[in-house]
Formats: C-alpha cells, sequence, structure tokens
C-alpha cells in the first residue's frame, strides 16, 4: 500500500486518472485487457477530446497520425479496429465492413473509391468487405470492390486489386495473388470475453447502428 501511495505522489495525474477510468463509460478499458488492439485512457482523450488527428467522430479507436473518412459508411466487428495502429488512411465512401478479430498492421490503405481514369472529376465507389480473424500486414493496400473471406492474411507491403471472397490463405505482391491456403482445421476461432464494438459494448451496438451507420 504504500509503494502505491508513493507512485501516485509521485505522478500527480495518475490518481485522478484511475479514478475516472472507474466510471461506467470507461468499462472498455477494463474489459477490452484481453483484445488484440487495447485502448487506455491516454489513447481515449487524445482522439476523443483532444482530437488529435481529426477523428473524433470514429467509434473505435484512432491513432492521432491515422486518417480515417465517412466513418457512417464503416461497420467494424468485435477487436477490429482500422486505423489503431500509426499512420494507416481508411475511406468508406463506398461502404466499409470488416469482421471480428481482424488486425490491421501500421501504414494500411484501405479505399472504397477511385477517380474515373477518363474524368478524374468523377468518383468512383465501391465496397469492401474483410471478413474475421483477417490480418493485413504493414503498409497493404486494399482496393475498391475487394472482398477478403475469413482467415486471409495480406503480406506487407500488397496491394490487392481482386477479391479472396473463399479466405483461407496468404497472399502477397503487386498485384497480389495467392501465396498459399491455410489449412482449415489449424485455425482456431476465439472469442473475447467482453464483447465491443469499438468503443460501444456489443449489445448496444445495433442501436448505435440504426442511429448513426448507413451501413
Amino acid at each position: 500500500m504504500l509503494d502505491k501511495l508513493k507512485y501516485f505522489l509521485q505522478r500527480p495525474l495518475q490518481l485522478p486518472i484511475v479514478l475516472i477510468t472507474k466510471l461506467p463509460y470507461f468499462k472498455f478499458i477494463h474489459e477490452t485487457l484481453d483484445y488484440q488492439g487495447r485502448v487506455n485512457f491516454e489513447f481515449w482523450f487524445k482522439q476523443k477530446v483532444l482530437n488529435l488527428g481529426g477523428n473524433r467522430k470514429a467509434y473505435w479507436p484512432v491513432h492521432w497520425t491515422s486518417e480515417v473518412y465517412d466513418v457512417e459508411n464503416i461497420l467494424v466487428g468485435v477487436d477490429a479496429y482500422p486505423g489503431i495502429m500509426k499512420g494507416c488512411y481508411i475511406t468508406g465512401k463506398g461502404g466499409l465492413e470488416i469482421g471480428d478479430y481482424t488486425q490491421i498492421a501500421p501504414n494500411v490503405v484501405i479505399v472504397t473509391s477511385n477517380h474515373d481514369v477518363y474524368d478524374s472529376r468523377k468518383s468512383l465507389t465501391a465496397p469492401v468487405k474483410i471478413g474475421r480473424y483477417c490480418w493485413l500486414g504493414a503498409g497493404a493496400k486494399i482496393m475498391p470492390g475487394v472482398e477478403l473471406g475469413d482467415w486471409t492474411i495480406v503480406g506487407a507491403g500488397a496491394v490487392v486489386t481482386k477479391s479472396f471472397a473463399g479466405g483461407y490463405c496468404v497472399i502477397g505482391g503487386v498485384p497480389a495473388q495467392k501465396i498459399k491456403d491455410l489449412e482449415r482445421e489449424k485455425c482456431i476461432p476465439f472469442n473475447a470475453s467482453q464483447a465491443y464494438n469499438g468503443y460501444i459494448k456489443s449489445d448496444r451496438f445495433q442501436a448505435y447502428r440504426k442511429k448513426n451507420l448507413t451501413i
């Protein structure tokens, strides 16, 4: 107990932060400790209060060096945070769905609209759908209209221009091609002890989605 008291006296801001995070609103901090993408109070504060990076509207954690647009058209699953890592660029203009427990590395680009090659003033949109338990490696780029099935692993730096809807594979290269199939029986599904879609507990998420999202 004495050691804890010394700790807080040496760091005067820690005690009020600890007390604040005990409020019911901040349950997500304590109930997502087993998530692959964990969020602390500092991360939430920089995004939601200071609006660093301009991502305050996102209902999930986004790093202040990442850019996310058209959040109302983006549906994220449990423990799936596009842009939680540094330097990502995510657009939801054409519609974007990301399944539960899909992990997205730094500097990943996901775009759902592009310029018309004959008239750059025109914007052509196409939805992107990424399944559950996928993994997008650092610097991967997912182009409009792509669908990736469950357990698709995208190699670092890959440019994905076509769909791999069947999933259970490793893809890579420019443009991305299938490198190998995964053995389905070795793919282990798992579930978090507490389900959150971003900052919102999943049992309340459908009401939030109906009110705030278009997807």
